[in-house]
This record gives structure tokens, C-alpha cells and sequence, in this order.
């Protein structure tokens, strides 16, 4: 199982892409997320990924920075449907609010012999919380609400052929209500908008997000395995790294990931 991560950046980011990434086994590629605009179609490409191989799509809430790329992504796959360069379906997976906010966008901004895909072939899958759904070559997974004080927002965990967990939080911070999903995990995703130590600069508490400090703490409560940190500022690229990593571990033991757009991590 490859992770290549396409965008580990927050909204506002301009030297990086926002938070977004894929799970490829095989030729089959799971999308999660797609970022704020059509940046997304050249990240594949530098990532060589295809999108015909693209056949699940799991939105995990509706903000511009993680709902506008999907529209994208509907677009150039509907294109491909149209010319026959696109074989079966694609699944996009979300809660039912944020599903509604694609399908809106997509039938008010593109043209019909586009939209005409929606329920068809492009198949919205709404989801409850605690709700089982399959991706990929059929790796059972669980979606969960975040308990998003912002907007109603999904993670999820994901049962690996090689009995590895994988659990994506969301972009906020850890909510006890996830515990279920999240403890013990082998892989867990998490957000960290920027270093403990630069909180007066960035404000994340006062944006509702985490530092790496909170990140590897709860790592560390949580007792999983790998730490993944995405979702952060872009002005310290250089040395995000090594500095989140760093952070990280003074409470987190486990290993620690902190990749840079366009990274690709065997799982």
C-alpha cells in the first residue's frame, strides 16, 4: 500500500497545496480530499497518478480547501466518461451535507454533459457516523464524525490487507468522541498547524487547530504506532521536518512523519 501525499498544507497556504492525499494498491487509487482548485490535476500528474484509476473519492467536509478540488476532479473524470478513456465508476464517499455542496457546485458551475454523470455513474455515497463502506480492492473501512465545532466534518479508519489501521482524523483537533476509531491505530493522520512554539505567531487554538506538541501527546495517549502531521503553515518549509519531528517526539516515542507535497510513504 502506497501513500503519496498531494497537499499538506491549511487553507491559506501558497508555497505548498492544501491538505490532500491518495492510497494506491495495485492500479486502483483511493482519493481522500482534493484541495482548493484545479491544482489538484497537476499533482496527480507529478505523483503519476492517473485518474482513471481513481474510482473512490472520500470528502471529508466542505471546505474550500478540501471540496473545490473534488469538483475538479468530477469534471476531468466525467470528460473521460464522455470520450471513453474512464472504465466503471467513481464512489465518492461524505457525509450528506458536504455530498449536497458538491452536487451543487458541480450542476450550478459545469456544463450538462458533465452533470448528467451525477447518480449515474458518478455515484454520491452518503454516510453516517460510525457507517462501514468499502474502497479500493474491497479494504473495509469506517467513516466517523470529528465532532467539528466549525463544519460537519468525517474521518475515517482504514482495515489494511496487511492488518495495519489506518485512521484519518480531519483537520481539527482530537475530539474524545473518535477514540474508538483512532486508539491503538498503526497509522494515524493528524493535523498540526504549526509548532508549539510558534503559537503566538500562527494562533491555532484561536483557529481551532492543533500544534505538533498536542499532536505527538495525543499520539502518545492514544498509543499508535506511526504519527503522520499534515495540514500545517507553509513559512517554514525549510525546516518544518525536522522541527515538527522534534516537537513531536518530546512526548511521542513512535515513529514520525511529517512529509513535504508529493511524498510517497510505503505503509
Amino acid at each position: 500500500m502506497k501513500l503519496t501525499m498531494l497537499g499538506t498544507g491549511n487553507a491559506a497556504v501558497t508555497h505548498c497545496y492544501n491538505t490532500c492525499f491518495a492510497l494506491q494498491q495495485g492500479t486502483e487509487t483511493f482519493l481522500v480530499d482534493a484541495g482548493g482548485g484545479n491544482t489538484i490535476l497537476a499533482q496527480l500528474e507529478k505523483a503519476d497518478i492517473s485518474l482513471d484509476s481513481v474510482h473512490h473519492l472520500f470528502i471529508t467536509h466542505a471546505h474550500t480547501d478540501h471540496i473545490l478540488g473534488c469538483v475538479w476532479v468530477v469534471r476531468m473524470i466525467a470528460q473521460a466518461m464522455n470520450s471513453g478513456k474512464y472504465a466503471g465508476s467513481l464512489n465518492v464517499w461524505g457525509a450528506a451535507p458536504v455530498l449536497n455542496v458538491l452536487e451543487w457546485i458541480c450542476r450550478h458551475t459545469l456544463p450538462d454533459k458533465v452533470c448528467v454523470h451525477l447518480g449515474v455513474d458518478i455515484i454520491l455515497h452518503a454516510l453516517e457516523d460510525g457507517a462501514s463502506f468499502s474502497v479500493l480492492n474491497g479494504i473495509p473501512a469506517t467513516a466517523f464524525d470529528i465532532g467539528s465545532t466549525k463544519a460537519l466534518q468525517f474521518g475515517f479508519r482504514l482495515q489494511l490487507p496487511n492488518d495495519l489501521s489506518f485512521v484519518c482524523l480531519g483537520d481539527e483537533p482530537f475530539n474524545e468522541r473518535t477514540r474508538c476509531y483512532a486508539e491503538c491505530a498503526d497509522w494515524l493522520l493528524c493535523e498540526a498547524f504549526c509548532l508549539y512554539a510558534d503559537r503566538e505567531r500562527f494562533k491555532p487554538y484561536e483557529k481551532h487547530h492543533s500544534t505538533a506538541l498536542d499532536a505527538g501527546r495525543l499520539a502518545a495517549d492514544l498509543r499508535v504506532k506511526n504519527l503522520l502531521l499534515y495540514h500545517t503553515e507553509d513559512k517554514t518549509l525549510a525546516s518544518r521536518k525536522s522541527a515538527y519531528s522534534l516537537e513531536a517526539a518530546t512526548h511521542f516515542a513512535g515513529s514520525i512523519y511529517v512529509p513535504d507535497d508529493l511524498e510517497k510513504i510505503y505503509l
